[in-house]
């Protein structure tokens, strides 16, 4: 081999590894060719999974044909999943052939937030019941087979499980006239030698609760899974968390899915057994506000001797029209308790009167805002003789200003601080003042005030009602929505609710300048804290129904407005008189119940420090 032959060979070679080194790619090409190959690796695993799971289940499948070919409802396994409708004027449900159930519930008097078409409490997978009869062979499950609808009408349905011609399981569906409720018995025919000599059948029974408001914080707050335990009270899961409850040891009339207006309820004549229910949180802007399950056994007769009987309850949790399903029924189902009214007492005053009165107004045909205007104005009316009460109460307190000041600059010492006590609780005796003869007729009105506080929520009369600038009382009004959430006040401001603040603020600021004569250096704090007060009220009622905000605006006005017609239309100086004629009255001498209790406890105080530094 020559010089020049070999000189070529090198500078070939040069070449070959100056142009590797310059062509090869750089750190991101290489990353982006490995995560090319990478994602090809990928799907090749994934295609070779699927088709390992294709031929599992297919496998499982011909397995399972094979076991059941001989089971005792094994036609029905298979068929065509058909929708059946029965209606009335206020609900139109919907029934699947498969699994026999109600497939759908539709509430024609109500409309949607869109305000366009009708309520729709559940929908295909959002709900689901499953029942469970047994064999031999094991439980039979209704999810699985597929019913044959037979004898329909416009307002009544029977799905058939057919094992053979001559034995079947009926699930009767029937829809009262002008009624939410509808019946549902489940009667088996020719079924005694095929079906476990059992007494009884297990239910599952799950919702998804819509979100049907436009207020998503409020409706979350009132919809709540229900239960009436039998010859008992109504009780309910945690609204505001997951919660269960295991009530297997305790009968149960119905469980209710209940939304802030509206509940599915599932009622049972011969009881629910070993029950379980469950409820979970749904996340904001999912379209739902909670996840609802309930397990339960219920009577059932193989034989077909005696039907189960149970009802379903689709509609609005409206106080009357649930209260009249205790009609003629020998023990109550209570479902008006799925309405809150409040506490015992408060709940009472909204049974018997409120509500009545609510109603009479609204048949005038008034906007439902000039009813709680009404409605306002005559509860004031009612609560105004305790209002005065306590007003004169703190007018003479007022009058009585100055003497008590010099009682103080009489004992200016802090030692001597029981004996200044002692001479003003003296003083009130004298003029028969009582320092507690304005708290009585307070707690005497918080009742009836707080009645219509608790109603107004729970009243689906308000829903989609507007008034003023508010197009639903039910839900707030978003006079002004930000882009984004603030702490605690979340991405609107409602407007009734800054006008309710604003009135307190108010309020407080005319009741604490009525004070001022006699206010203590001590009291400042307390205050801030009468001013802090309303403030913290607008994050807390910001979410809450712009009627209820309307209620409490309006009510606070009027508060404000009588105080200052009172302040107004007192002497003072002709107050003062008549208490200083009643001082020199030896009848008006008597001390006060309060005043004489609180003086002999400070008397025997006083002994009891007179005797311990006597022992010093």
């Amino acid at each position: 081999m020559d010089k020049n032959t070999i000189t070529g060979l090198v500078l070939i070679g040069i070449l070959l590894v100056g142009f590797s080194f310059f062509s090869r790619p750089s750190k991101e090409e290489i990353a982006a060719q490995q995560k090319y190959y990478d994602s090809i690796t990928l799907v090749q695993q994934q295609a070779e999974a699927l088709k390992a799971k294709t031929e599992a289940a297919l496998a499982h499948e011909k397995t399972a044909v094979q076991a059941d070919s001989s089971s005792l409802f094994f036609n029905t396994m298979h068929g065509t999943d058909s929708k059946v409708i029965i209606q009335n004027n206020v609900a139109r449900i919907t029934f699947s052939t498969k699994g026999g159930r109600v497939y759908s519930a539709m509430l024609k008097d109500y409309m949607s937030q869109d305000k366009k078409t009708p309520v729709v409490l559940f929908d295909g997978d959002d709900a689901s019941m499953n029942f469970n009869f047994y064999n031999k062979q094991g439980a039979i499950q209704t999810k699985d087979c597929y019913f044959e609808a037979v004898n329909k009408t416009d307002s009544s349905v029977t799905m058939r499980l057919a094992a053979d011609s001559a034995s079947y399981i009926d699930f009767i569906y029937t829809l009262k006239p002008n009624s939410y409720l509808m019946n549902f018995e489940i009667k088996a025919t020719g079924m005694a030698d095929k079906l476990a000599n059992t007494n009884y059948i297990d239910i599952d029974w799950t919702q998804r609760a819509r979100q049907l408001e436009k207020g998503f914080t409020y409706e979350n707050r009132l919809a709540e899974l229900t239960y009436k335990v039998k010859g008992d009270n109504v009780d309910n899961l945690s609204a505001a968390k997951d919660d269960e409850k295991n009530l297997e040891s305790i009968p149960i009339d119905w469980i209710a899915f209940k939304n802030q207006f509206f509940s599915s309820v599932f009622i049972a004549d011969q009881d629910f057994n070993k029950v379980s229910v469950k409820s979970k949180m749904e996340q904001q802007g999912s379209g739902y506000i909670k996840d609802y399950s309930a397990d339960m056994s219920t009577f059932f007769d193989p034989a077909g001797k005696q039907p189960t009987e149970m009802y379903f309850y689709f509609g609005p949790n409206h106080y009357k029209t649930l209260k009249a399903l205790d009609k003629g029924r020998d023990e109550k189902w209570e479902l008006s308790r799925l309405v809150y009214l409040g506490w015992p007492l408060i709940r009472w005053i909204n049974q018997f009167i409120t509500i009545n009165i609510f109603d009479w107004l609204s048949g005038w045909g008034l906007s439902m805002g000039i009813v709680l205007l009404i409605l306002t104005i005559m509860v004031k009316v009612v609560v105004y003789p305790a209002t005065w009460k306590t007003y004169m109460s703190s007018a003479k307190m007022r009058v009585l200003k100055p003497k008590i000041d010099e009682i103080g600059k009489k004992y200016p010492k802090q030692e001597d601080a029981m004996k200044k006590q002692q001479e003003v609780m003296s003083l009130y005796s004298q003029y028969g003042v009582s320092p507690m003869g304005g708290c009585l007729p307070m707690l005497l009105q918080f009742p009836v005030l707080m009645a219509l506080f608790m109603f107004v929520p729970s009243a689906i009369e308000l829903r989609q009602q507007s008034f003023l600038w508010a197009d639903d009382l039910s839900t707030y009004d978003a006079f002004i929505t930000f882009p984004f959430n603030i702490p605690f006040l979340g991405n609107h401001l409602s407007l009734f609710c800054l006008l309710m603040t604003i009135t307190n603020v108010l309020n407080t600021k005319y009741t604490m300048s009525m004070q001022d004569n006699g206010a203590q250096p001590q009291m400042a704090a307390m205050k801030w804290m009468m001013y802090l007060m309303p403030i913290m009220f607008l994050f807390v009622l910001n979410d809450y129904p712009s009627g209820l905000n309307y209620y409490y605006f309006i009510s606070t006005l009027i508060s404000v407005g009588t105080v200052i017609l009172l302040r107004r239309t007192t002497d003072e100086t002709k107050l003062l008189a008549i208490l200083e004629a009643k001082k020199k009255d030896p009848k008006q001498m008597k001390k006060t119940g309060f005043a004489a209790r609180l003086e002999a406890m400070q008397k025997q105080q006083e002994q009891l420090q007179q005797q311990k530094q006597n022992k010093r």
